[in-house]
């Protein structure tokens, strides 16, 4: 290897869609390691075949994570070098390869990145908001319940909060970000970053929802979910707010904002509209 002489891991992004995002490093690394693990050795040939990159490919995926990264250790402990890349973008964000970089690491084996493409950092970028603190969870759960259970705990939350969503439950989850965070937050809808439809919209999202549901054609293709973090919560209420939690486990609306208002000095009114509002939730 040019890079370095010693065996190692190389984390290898690659584009979310335009294939100029390449960079030559990237290329360099994968003709030159022995093997390339891929999340989908069909779909990376394809980028392969665009590089000229000959090197031997091996699946990698969340069904043979674990058997496959021995497999892998093997052979970096011979002295070859590995390189894993993922269907699009960096490995490990949304995609496997947290396995096989813990137990390279754990036997003592050189980890390196090739940065390069991340959608949720694209889309960050170009959002419009804030981004000097951010919270990226990931995908949400596909079923309503567990959802909107996720989004309430991130209600407060005063960082951007990021997701990467599936098309089919896009309207779906703007519908619940309406309910629970309210229709004036902010949300972008970043959509097909880097390709031919390429979309980044910021809106209130009842505005985005409404924009969305009238646009089918908004409905299609990979999206990142960005939404504005809460306004800061009043010390006081925040301390309100912690008191009917745990008042509300055992007892009603009434009983735990009377007892809540009686803790606190607060006004009974406030604390009962306070309790209501996290009974919703």
């Amino acid at each position: 290897m040019s890079e370095n002489q010693v065996a190692c891991l190389y984390i290898v992004a690659t584009p979310i869609g335009n294939l100029s995002d390449m960079s030559i490093r990237a290329i360099e690394i994968l003709q030159q390691v022995a093997v390339i693990a891929a999340e989908d050795t069909r779909h990376s040939g394809y980028l392969l075949q665009q590089y000229s990159v000959s090197t031997p490919t091996i699946s990698l995926h969340e069904h043979n994570e674990q058997q496959r990264s021995e497999v892998l250790l093997s052979r970096l402990q011979q002295g070859e070098s590995v390189a894993l890349i993922s269907d699009a973008g960096t490995p490990l964000i949304s995609d496997p390869g947290y396995r096989l970089v813990s137990l390279v690491k754990q036997h003592g084996i050189r980890v390196v990145p090739i940065p390069g493409s991340c959608a949720l950092i694209a889309a960050l970028s170009s959002s419009g908001l804030p981004s000097d603190s951010f919270a990226f969870e990931g995908f949400l759960p596909p079923k309503l319940v567990a959802r909107q259970q996720a989004l309430k705990n991130l209600a407060n939350e005063g960082r951007t909060l990021i997701f990467y969503e599936s098309p089919k439950r896009l309207r779906a989850t703007l519908a619940d970000m309406v309910e629970i965070f309210g229709q004036d937050r902010q949300v972008c809808l970043a959509r097909e970053l880097t390709k031919i439809h390429e979309t980044i919209v910021t809106k209130p999202v009842a505005a985005l929802l409404d924009w969305v549901t009238n646009d089918h054609f908004q409905q299609k293709g990979e999206c990142v979910i960005l939404v504005e973090g809460a306004p800061p919560q009043d010390k006081d209420d925040i301390e309100i707010n912690r008191i009917l939690s745990l008042l509300l486990t055992e007892l009603s609306v009434k009983k735990a904002s009377a007892m809540a208002a009686s803790l606190l000095g607060v006004s009974k009114n406030r604390a009962y509209d306070m309790a209501l509002k996290l009974q919703q939730k």
